[in-house]
């Protein structure tokens, strides 16, 4: 029999996934500013709403405004069979805490030859939402991708984000799962049923035959609308949602690659040093003699975010940029 849905939030597919695995689990807690607000609190997208009068304030946690406190409390309690979910209010405050993420939590398995584990997943949200500024709007995903020992995780629908957090709060590695501001409202179908989503396996969220088009969250959903875009002028995308960059499903992209032969690249971080680059890198390796033309990348420029919201809309990539992209892709051609 097919499986009942209904349409949540985004923000409450996040909260039902703690829910059912803090009622799973009794080693599942949650920590962070704000999170055990009751009323309508829940922190400042009200993802946590509700969970402190369900669970009490011993497995949701307040904390002070001490990024770096509350993550190395999380691996400290990791390392001693608990299975912390830290929230961080906002990403950007990740660099406060980058020792006891990327020194302790990302190292201690192999640090310790296998014998121990970190069961640690550190929750945040990304990306620019209408006039938060430099400090709170951008998106450093790409920071994490870069270190050995994490697993780091992008949802851009409520079906995922919810059966990829019951994946990663399962796991005994640690997990960085972000999730994208202006995502926290949008609603989708998710299963009554219990269910998890495995890490590592893209989405084709819509076949194509002219270009790939790879995107995560807020991205996807601007590929897809220049998807539609620009079926109309006879070019199909195929639109592939990364879901998670590590493990990332670089095979799914190839095997795209191989039919489209030809690939954009887009997300909202900066353009420089971005994980578009290591893909276009990876496909590079495996799957050149498949290009037709240079692959292309659409991200924001090497700027802070601007406070201004005419400004902003300049800088963050549009569904405008993907469907210029991908006619400049569609003009191109290596000579062979």
């Amino acid at each position: 029999m097919p499986e009942e849905s209904r349409q949540l939030t985004y923000s409450q597919a996040v909260n039902e996934a703690l829910r059912e695995e803090m009622r799973r689990d009794p080693t599942v807690f949650v920590m962070g500013e704000d999170v055990a607000a009751w009323g309508d609190g829940g922190g400042v997208f009200s993802v946590t709403k509700g969970l402190a009068e369900e669970f009490g304030t011993k497995r949701v946690r307040d904390t002070p405004i001490s990024e770096e406190g509350l993550v190395a409390t999380g691996v400290g309690a990791a390392l001693t069979g608990m299975r912390p979910v830290v929230e961080l209010m906002y990403f950007d405050f990740v660099t406060l805490a980058m020792d006891p993420i990327v020194n302790q939590a990302a190292k201690m398995r192999y640090m310790f030859g296998g014998q121990a584990c970190v069961p640690l997943v550190v929750r945040s949200n990304i990306g620019a939402s209408g006039g938060k500024a430099a400090q709170h709007s951008q998106s450093l995903e790409s920071l994490m991708f870069h270190i050995p020992g994490l697993k780091v995780v992008l949802p851009s629908t409520p079906h995922d984000a919810k059966g990829l957090l019951k994946t990663a709060i399962r796991d005994d590695n640690p997990v960085i799962f972000l999730e994208h501001k202006l995502l926290y409202f949008t609603k989708g179908e998710v299963p009554e049923e219990e269910y998890t989503i495995p890490m590592g396996v893209a989405a084709v969220r819509r076949s194509g035959s002219d270009v790939t088009v790879v995107a995560s969250q807020i991205m996807v959903d601007r590929a897809l609308e220049a998807a539609d875009t620009l079926a109309q002028e006879g070019i199909e995308l195929e639109v592939i949602d990364v879901r998670t960059l590590v493990p990332l499903d670089i095979d799914t992209i190839v095997q795209s690659v191989a039919r489209t032969n030809r690939l954009l690249i887009c997300h909202e971080a900066v353009e420089r040093g971005g994980w578009a680059g290591e893909i276009a890198m990876q496909v590079m390796e495996r799957a050149f003699d498949e290009l037709d033309a240079p692959i292309a990348r659409v991200c924001a420029p090497n700027t802070p975010i601007p406070y201004s919201q005419s400004l902003e809309e300049t800088v963050i990539p549009g569904t405008a940029r993907v469907v210029a992209a991908v006619h400049e892709l569609v003009a191109r051609t290596f000579s062979r």
